[in-house]
C-alpha cells in the first residue's frame, strides 16, 4: 500500500458531507478535500454546490457534486447505490444538513414547519446511517460525524422545535453508536459547532454582528483535524471561539 503523503493525511477515503453547498457543510468539505479526501458533496442548489468544488479544485482537492433533496422518500437510498457503485466504501460521513423552524413558543408551533424539520434533521439522519452503515463497515475505519446543537440537551425558551428535533438527533446517532461498537469498526461523534456565522445563525440572531462570531471554517477546521487525528466512539466535542 502507497505510503499516504504527510500533507494529505486523508488520502484515499471517500467522505460524504452532508449540507455542503454552504456554511459548515461547505467549509468541512472544503477542509476534508485539503487533507485529500475524495468529498461527496450533496445539497439541494447546484449552483452552490458548483461554487463548492471550485473552490475545493483551487485547494488542488477533488470532489463530487451530488444534487439531493434528502427529504424525498428515496433519496438517501439512491445516493448509497450510486457511491456503492463507484467505490464500493465510504469512510467518512459527516451529516451537517439541518433545517431550523421559526423560534416560536411550543404552543404556536407552525406544523408544517415541525414537521420539515423532523423530516430533515431525524428521518433523513435514520435513513442515512441505515443506508450507508454497510459501506461504512466495508471501510478501513468507518467514521460518522453529526452536527447537534445545544439546545437539542439544554432546552432553551422559543427554540422547542428545533431543539426537539437536535435532542432526537442525538439520540439516533448515540444510539447507533452503541449498537455497532462491538461488531463494527465503525465509531460515531457529535460535535456542537457552538455560535458560528451562518445564515441559520443570522435568522436566529437578525440583530447579531457577524463578525462577533467564529467562521465556519474554524469548525470545518476542527471537524478535519477530528478525522485526521481520530477520536474514539461515542466521542462529543464542542468548537469553541479562537481566542
Amino acid at each position: 500500500m502507497a505510503e499516504t503523503p504527510a500533507d494529505k493525511p486523508l488520502a484515499g477515503k471517500i467522505a460524504l458531507v452532508t449540507g455542503a453547498s454552504r456554511g459548515i457543510g461547505a467549509a468541512t468539505a472544503k477542509a476534508l478535500a485539503a487533507r485529500g479526501a475524495h468529498v461527496v458533496i450533496t445539497g439541494r442548489k447546484v449552483k452552490d454546490l458548483e461554487a463548492v468544488e471550485d473552490a475545493i479544485h483551487a485547494l488542488d482537492g477533488t470532489s463530487t457534486i451530488a444534487p439531493i433533496d434528502l427529504t424525498e422518500s428515496d433519496s438517501v437510498a439512491r445516493l448509497a447505490q450510486a457511491i456503492a457503485e463507484r467505490w464500493d466504501k465510504l469512510d467518512i460521513l459527516v451529516i451537517c444538513a439541518a433545517q431550523m423552524p421559526t423560534l416560536t413558543p411550543v404552543t404556536q408551533i407552525d406544523a408544517k414547519q415541525f414537521n420539515q424539520a423532523l423530516t430533515l434533521n431525524v428521518l433523513a439522519t435514520q435513513a442515512l446511517l441505515a443506508g450507508f452503515d454497510p459501506l461504512l463497515k466495508r471501510a478501513e475505519a468507518g467514521r460518522v460525524i453529526g452536527l447537534t446543537s445545544s439546545v437539542g440537551a439544554e432546552p432553551r425558551a422559543f427554540w422547542g422545535a428545533y431543539g426537539s428535533s437536535k435532542a432526537a438527533f442525538d439520540n439516533l446517532l448515540e444510539s447507533h453508536g452503541k449498537e455497532i461498537e462491538r461488531i463494527s469498526e465503525t465509531r460515531v461523534a457529535i460535535v456542537d459547532p457552538g455560535a458560528t456565522r451562518t445564515d441559520m445563525r443570522a435568522r436566529a440572531y437578525p440583530g447579531e454582528d457577524p463578525d462577533s462570531v467564529k467562521p465556519p471554517e474554524v469548525v470545518g477546521e476542527h471537524i478535519a483535524e477530528m478525522l485526521v487525528g481520530d477520536f474514539p466512539n461515542l466521542h462529543r466535542t464542542r468548537v469553541e471561539t479562537p481566542r
